[in-house]
């Protein structure tokens, strides 16, 4: 898998504690790394990272704490740093503005600064979000990695930021249109769609809802049924970081860039539709839709197109609706039902089904 390039490569993982970060470390563990997380503590109880019970370095302490960070950095010297650490819901940066701006922004700087001084940085990959970009409520375009940036809440607004400062960061410091007069790491972002897939017990997340609703044997309350969003399994864009991270540590100068990782477009789905397939699938699973009148804004439709990735990269989705939802289902039946974490044979199955189709990094 990825060319056995992470096999004994040092790799610091910012965010750890959360769902992507969880499921990125595992696969990096089953990869051969040696993994250190950075983050706060987990927000839920339960949660993936404490259910999975990883077996890796963990320093919990807050990004915007720079001295602490660095002196991580000065002490493990990593090889390779994947920056998921952040506030990631829309509702909570309503509530919690300055925290979201302050953790997206400032922890984003701070990641980037300490790979400025670090020698042994080879590679950065920053993660953001669909939300980055200007939304349009276009709903037959899907946006592209030079679209215009922006964002209507204080969440996107931050992770376009995060991704002016990924840009200036890269072109201040760090590239040059030489290897040889190359200095310090290449630095990419990453935005992937709407990730789904067990262990996600995040507030005000349709499929965290709809488990604890399950659990509860109650319907679950739907707000905004056809907002429509690209959904897609977390192993995808994990796929797709882990693929970038692997062509810039090989030192591939234009690797380091904006990147798109979302689904197929039969995963471009209305939360109603989406109940409705979870449904077919469990019918334990039931939608109750809630009028919102004063909620606050949320976007109604967003799409990616991931045609760079796809022709650049040679990255595509492995999973299709069907399968991302069979899979997100059983992990939370077999926790539920017999007290088992499965992550670790998903991520089995999810390369397995990458290798039957000739997935590049399989």
């Amino acid at each position: 898998m990825f060319d056995s390039i992470y096999n004994g490569k040092r790799v610091l993982v910012t965010g750890h504690t959360g769902f992507k970060g969880s499921w990125l470390c595992q696969w990096l563990l089953k990869l051969g790394a040696d993994v250190l997380g950075y983050s706060l503590a987990p927000s839920t109880n339960p949660n993936h990272f404490d259910v999975l019970a990883m077996e890796l370095k963990s320093i919990i302490n807050d990004l915007r704490n720079y001295d602490s960070l660095s002196k991580i950095f000065k002490e493990f010297k990593p090889e390779a740093v994947f920056h998921l650490g952040a506030q990631p819901s829309v509702l909570v940066s309503y509530d919690e503005p300055i925290e979201t701006f302050s953790s997206n922004i400032m922890g984003t700087v701070n990641i980037l600064e300490a790979c400025r001084h670090m020698p042994s940085v080879q590679a950065v990959v920053i993660v953001t979000t669909d939300k980055c970009y200007e939304n349009k409520e276009d709903r037959t375009y899907g946006y592209r990695e030079n679209d215009r940036l922006g964002g209507h809440d204080p969440y996107s607004t931050s992770k376009a930021c995060s991704e002016l400062i990924t840009a200036s960061y890269r072109k201040s410091f760090f590239s040059t249109n030489s290897r040889d007069e190359l200095k310090g790491p290449l630095i990419a972002s990453a935005r992937a769609g709407n990730v789904i897939g067990g262990g996600d017990w995040t507030d005000d997340r349709l499929v965290p809802d709809i488990m604890r609703a399950v659990t509860n044997h109650r319907p679950v309350k739907i707000r905004n049924p056809s907002n429509t969003r690209p959904w897609q399994h977390v192993l995808e864009p994990l796929s797709g970081y882990l693929l970038l991270g692997q062509r810039i540590l090989e030192g591939n100068l234009e690797m380091a860039d904006a990147w798109n990782f979302g689904p197929s477009s039969d995963l471009n789905l209305s939360t109603e539709r989406l109940v409705e397939l979870m449904h077919d699938q469990w019918p334990r699973i039931n939608g109750e839709f809630v009028s919102q009148e004063f909620s606050p804004h949320e976007a109604g439709f967003l799409m990616l197109d991931s045609t760079k990735a796809k022709s650049s990269l040679g990255w595509s989705p492995v999973w299709g609706i069907d399968a991302t939802i069979k899979h997100t289902i059983n992990w939370y039946r077999a926790f539920e039902e017999d007290g088992m974490v499965i992550t670790d044979q998903q991520i089995d199955l999810y390369s397995q089904d990458a290798i039957s189709k000739n997935a590049i990094w399989s």
